[in-house]
């Protein structure tokens, strides 16, 4: 169950790769982006491919994983976890695999929320606001201080948008309790085997779920 805990914990890092993300698909327009506005720069298109080094830090620990991204399409390796988490929007599926017992799991469908997180802004966004510039891992950037509102309750971030590849290449809690800083960011063309579960791994089901309710929770199989 640990262990599952953690793909858990992966398969949220996926989503939150692309958060705050524009739409679109003309990489010429991303370096326009830093001769725009602010707002202005928020709407031009983004790299639909690319692979980064995403670093997350809480407690005092830092993990560090590889993230790949297409077109509806999203992966995360946990090198040091031997996991792997696919999130497959356009087959409304995430996939959990162990890459050392060569399984996986396959979890219910894409849910709108997490969809949501694709779009231009943060989830629940009401507003933000310019606060400075810096300069991240190499890239422009343009720091903001975004309140947004989840579950009733005000949220505050800080997020570094960067201005020539038009990505949020860090967010951070106010209170600096944590940060995600993607590195290494290599736009192109991603292979789509990267996207599909390994050939010969074996599907499962969540460890410890009670015997009743196998093969009740959608995309999961009884074995």
């Amino acid at each position: 169950m640990k262990r599952f805990l953690i793909l858990l914990m992966m398969a949220s890092l996926a989503f939150l790769f692309v958060a705050g993300c524009g739409k679109g698909t003309e990489e010429g327009k991303l370096e326009k982006a830093a001769e725009k506005a602010p707002e202005k720069a928020m709407q031009t298109a983004v790299a639909q491919e690319l692979s980064a080094t995403l670093l997350s830090t809480s407690g005092g620990q830092t993990l560090s994983s590889k993230m790949y991204m297409k077109p509806d399409k999203f992966r995360t390796d946990n090198e040091a976890a031997g996991s792997s988490t696919i999130v497959r929007k356009d087959l409304n599926k995430v996939w959990m695999i162990m890459n050392a017992q060569k399984t996986y799991m396959e979890m219910p469908g894409v849910t709108d929320e997490q969809i949501q997180m694709a779009e231009e802004k943060v989830k629940g966004e009401v507003s933000r606001k310019e606060v400075g510039s810096e300069t991240v891992d190499g890239h422009p950037a343009i720091k903001y201080e975004v309140t947004a509102s989840v579950d009733d309750k005000t949220v505050q971030t800080y997020q570094w948008w960067a201005t020539d590849i038009n990505f949020p290449v860090k967010t951070a809690a106010i209170d600096g309790s944590w940060v995600m800083e993607y590195r290494d960011i290599r736009i192109g063309g991603q292979p789509d085997s990267l996207f599909e579960v390994p050939a010969g791994y074996k599907k499962m089901t969540i460890p410890g779920l009670p015997e009743g309710m196998k093969g009740k929770i959608p995309g999961m199989d009884a074995k």
